[in-house]
């Protein structure tokens, strides 16, 4: 099959597609044939260093996925050949997502969102499961609540506007001028352009702070949040403030696969209360490109790697 593999550490360059064994599922596992393949900031640092993951024998980026299943191993109920599937397999462990086929556990897939195209089923695994994770599980937003959501058009944060909303919380985004019809129409209550204005000085009383960013940007938002808020931080652990008030819950998530969680986004798509954004589709075979072009930060939404 045709895969895009890492040969070396280092830039966008070193993507290369080659010709690697299809990998056949084993016990409790499905083999995916691969329509579509999202591109995460996650796999621009795993590429460039190696580092936050273990490597299988042939390095191979890549998380999301949709497609169809093309054989299931033994043990496997919940799936046949030919279901439509989603998921971010594996994470944080080697997947492979950059590839014609891809196998998975069962339970780290779900149903296709019947109303999406593959191409929009894969940009929502890794940035939904983060978002809902995030908001759902870790900060149980509840209506009324004020949800602050910074790089609120980015992969992650256009996930986030709209799973808050569907929530019942009242949103306000972070994001650059140009941005903020598009976070509007996603639902955001307030948009705030960060290149003209210090967010802290605009907003307060907030519940839920959910930060893509990091580094003084979080320590910035423990300001904002009222007794009981809850700030959530994506970078990494170091992204944590060193002294957060004890009226105020700090944390850092790493996301996880999680078969209920890909139901929950899929059941709020096929409701309309989410739609992802995808701003580039790029052959698989220009992966390169799709580093390139999501390594310079200007995105708005995903970018998709068309692997059918």
């Amino acid at each position: 099959m045709r895969a895009v593999v890492v040969e070396q550490w280092g830039g966008p360059e070193v993507l290369v597609e080659r010709e690697v064994a299809r990998p056949e599922p084993g016990l409790n596992e499905v083999q995916v044939r691969v329509h579509a393949a999202g591109v995460n900031p996650v796999d621009f640092k795993t590429r460039a260093s190696g580092a936050l993951i273990e490597w299988g024998e042939v390095p191979a980026v890549g998380w999301d996925v949709s497609g169809t299943v093309e054989a299931v191993g033994p043990g496997v109920g919940m799936f046949r050949p030919g279901d439509e599937v989603y998921g971010m397999p594996l994470f944080p462990r080697q997947a492979g997502a950059y590839a014609e086929y891809v196998v998975a556990p069962a339970r780290h897939l779900a149903p296709k969102p019947a109303n999406l195209t593959h191409v929009q089923a894969a940009a929502l695994p890794l940035a939904a499961l983060t978002a809902w994770q995030a908001l759902v599980d870790t900060a149980g937003v509840r209506a009324g609540e004020r949800v602050l959501v910074h790089a609120a058009a980015g992969g992650v944060g256009h996930l986030a506007v709209q799973i808050a909303k569907a929530r019942g919380a009242y949103v306000i985004g972070t994001a650059s001028a140009g941005k903020h019809d598009l976070l509007r129409q996603l639902g955001a209550d307030e948009v705030i352009d960060y290149r003209t204005v210090r967010f802290e000085d605009a907003v307060g009383d907030v519940d839920v702070v959910l930060d893509g960013l990091g580094g003084q940007n979080a320590e910035r938002s423990l300001t904002v949040l009222r007794p009981g808020g809850r700030l959530i931080t994506l970078p990494g652990p170091d992204d944590v403030p060193a002294d957060v008030p004890g009226h105020v819950r700090a944390v850092w998530m790493l996301v996880e696969p999680d078969h209920l969680g890909l139901r929950e986004i899929a059941a709020l798509a096929e409701r309309g209360a989410i739609t992802p954004v995808v701003e580039t589709v790029v052959p698989l075979a220009e992966a390169a490109k799709a580093h390139e072009i999501g390594e310079q930060g200007r995105t708005t939404g995903k970018i998709v790697l068309s692997v059918a």
